[in-house]
Parts: structure tokens; C-alpha cells; sequence
């Protein structure tokens, strides 16, 4: 299908918590075959619909090799204490910040055929999976940063040459 634009820090889709998919459609398979075009490109990990503009509950992702998507998706399970995990993400680019995550999560969903289907990981696809959510949920993940880390964020997001 298409690669898609990557919407940044300040848009309000990014803020807004997204609607679930009531019926795959062909529309949502357009999309979803979207989302995986868009985070197929090099260095992405995972893509949230509203980091395309679409306020719905969809995320694709593309990590050690695993690519694909999922509907609807919720957080099913966490294990482990959350730890810093250096995080970074499209919709606010060239910064790198500790994020607070935690090292596995399970997440629940749909796959385009309508299917239930289960996701689940360590490391970095936990990230993932915690990242991708959040944004369909209306979080960006500098919302997740320690209180003086947010603020120097905030300061290089205000100074950056994109926002």
C-alpha cells in the first residue's frame, strides 16, 4: 500500500485516546496494510495509528524479524518491576530519553482475518508493545518520563527544528 507521514509532538491525534474497530472493513485492512509499510521502514520498531493520523486502535510493529499488526489491542499482563529503558520515538524525533517500562508484557487483539491473536515479549518487543499501546491511548511516551527528565525533554522538544 503506502508509506505514511509520521505525525510529530504537538499534533492533536497523537493526545487523543483512540476509538476501537468496530468492523474490518477494507478500509481497516488499508490501513493496517499501511501501518506495516510505514514501520517496515529501517530503524522503526513499531507504528500507532495515530502516528498516521487515524485515531483507531491499531499498531504494527517490525522487531527481531517478528512483523505484523494488531486490532484493538490491550495489555493483558506486565512482569518485573518497571526499569529505565532508553526510549525514543517517530512522533518526537532525535530525542532519547529513560523511559520507565517493564521488561515483559502481554498484549490481546485481532488480526485482520478478525481472529484473536496474542503478542507477547521481553526486551525491546515489551517496549514495544507498552509504547504502541500508550499511544492509542493517547500517550506520548515523554508523559511516561521522571518529573526533571520530562522538563529537559520538553526544553529540547521546544527547541528542536521540527516542532
Amino acid at each position: 500500500m503506502t508509506v505514511r507521514e509520521i505525525r510529530l509532538y504537538g499534533d492533536p491525534v497523537l493526545r487523543t485516546a483512540c476509538a476501537p474497530i468496530e468492523t474490518i472493513d477494507d478500509g481497516v485492512r488499508a490501513l493496517i496494510a499501511d501501518l506495516i509499510d510505514t514501520v517496515k521502514v529501517p530503524g522503526r520498531a513499531g507504528v500507532a495509528a495515530p502516528q498516521i493520523g487515524v485515531g483507531l486502535r491499531a499498531f504494527s510493529y517490525n522487531v527481531d524479524d517478528r512483523v505484523g499488526a494488531i486490532i484493538n489491542p490491550r495489555v493483558v499482563e506486565v512482569r518485573g518491576e518497571p526499569v529505565p529503558t532508553g526510549e525514543g520515538c517517530l512522533s518526537v524525533p532525535n530525542l532519547w530519553h529513560d523511559a520507565m517500562r517493564h521488561p515483559y508484557a502481554r498484549v490481546e487483539g485481532l488480526d485482520v482475518d478478525g481472529s484473536v491473536i496474542t503478542l507477547e515479549g521481553e526486551g525491546l518487543f515489551a517496549q514495544m508493545l507498552q509504547h504502541e499501546t500508550d499511544h492509542l491511548d493517547g500517550m506520548v511516551y515523554l508523559q511516561r518520563l521522571p518529573s526533571e527528565t520530562r522538563r529537559i525533554a520538553m526544553r529540547e522538544v521546544r527547541e528542536s527544528d521540527w516542532f
